[in-house]
């Protein structure tokens, strides 16, 4: 189903201000840091595992202040950077503003490139969820009710999470714990067709962490991993975002659809790619209204 939904555009920024306007955003954070506990760099794999790295191989979780009878939804979100770049610390906002409205949330680093390839990058999410499926009890969140949110290159690894079963059986997961998958302005849907095509100015940076072997590219593609029987998921698309983005979203979308795999397409008029991320910052907002449904916070 597409939905066209009109939302008033805040930011208009290119990418390396990001981080600047979250910090000139900090002092309206206490406002939500109230609600919410943050536990702070847990790492997600164990320091004994010769992959393990300090930095990237480490999560925060939100937890709501007000503790209830029953277990509360989990979101476990990961962040974009084209695949190179970007950190947990700078989504902080998401984290507070989920558990502020009954949501335990995980926000991770992964491993990136130049140091590991995509395929590398999925198996740390994937370790990721496998750690929040074992302890996320004790922080009040249920292990049975774990959905996977992304944006950009986050949003390509958390459609790949929710879709290729294979990624959990190769940690030892015998079942994929992923509920439901909420994927903002994803990018990476179908990297085969994107790097076999090659159609846009400097596309060849995008081989460093993807390779240059076309099966693997499919591999991580979600697109290709979509059948009956994975988990139910909202896509939303910038209005005025990359035209990679807008396709492949539109034919994700209609391979759930093929599938009847149960989905929501909502294009928001106006915004550009990194506004999609920064709109999280406002509780108000179009995602976390549906999310919350989505999820059983509300």
């Amino acid at each position: 189903m597409f939905r066209l939904f009109s939302f008033p555009l805040f930011w208009r920024v290119p990418v390396a201000l990001l981080t600047l306007a979250v910090v000139l955003f900090s002092m309206s954070g206490y406002a939500i840091s109230c609600h919410s506990h943050r536990t702070k760099d847990v790492p997600y794999v164990v320091a004994t595992e010769p992959d393990f790295n300090a930095e990237r191989h480490i999560l925060d979780v939100y937890a709501p202040n007000k503790k209830t009878a029953t277990a509360r939804p989990v979101v476990v979100f990961i962040h974009g950077g084209s695949w190179n770049s970007g950190s947990k610390n700078i989504y902080w906002f998401i984290g507070r503003r989920l558990a502020k409205q009954g949501v335990v949330a995980v926000i991770i680093n992964y491993r990136l490139a130049p140091s590991v390839e995509v395929p590398a990058m999925a198996n740390d999410c994937a370790r990721a969820v496998q750690w929040t499926k074992q302890h996320i009890g004790e922080y009040g969140g249920d292990p049975n009710r774990i959905f996977v949110m992304g944006h950009s290159a986050g949003a390509g690894l958390a459609a790949l999470l929710a879709t290729d079963d294979e990624l959990f059986a190769k940690i030892g997961v015998n079942q994929n714990p992923v509920k439901g998958a909420i994927l903002d302005d994803p990018a990476g849907l179908d990297m085969f067709d994107y790097l076999t095509k090659m159609q846009y100015p400097g596309d060849e940076r995008y081989l460093i962490p993807y390779g240059k072997n076309p099966a693997v590219w499919r591999s991580v593609s979600p697109m290709y991993h979509v059948e009956a029987g994975c988990p139910p998921m909202l896509i939303y698309v910038g209005g005025k975002t990359y035209p990679s983005i807008t396709s492949s979203s539109k034919r994700f979308h209609e391979k759930l659809q093929e599938q009847g795999v149960k989905n929501e397409i909502t294009t928001l008029p106006g915004k550009k790619h990194v506004p999609m991320a920064a709109q999280l910052f406002w509780k108000n907002n179009i995602i976390y209204r549906d999310l919350l449904k989505f999820v059983g916070a509300r």
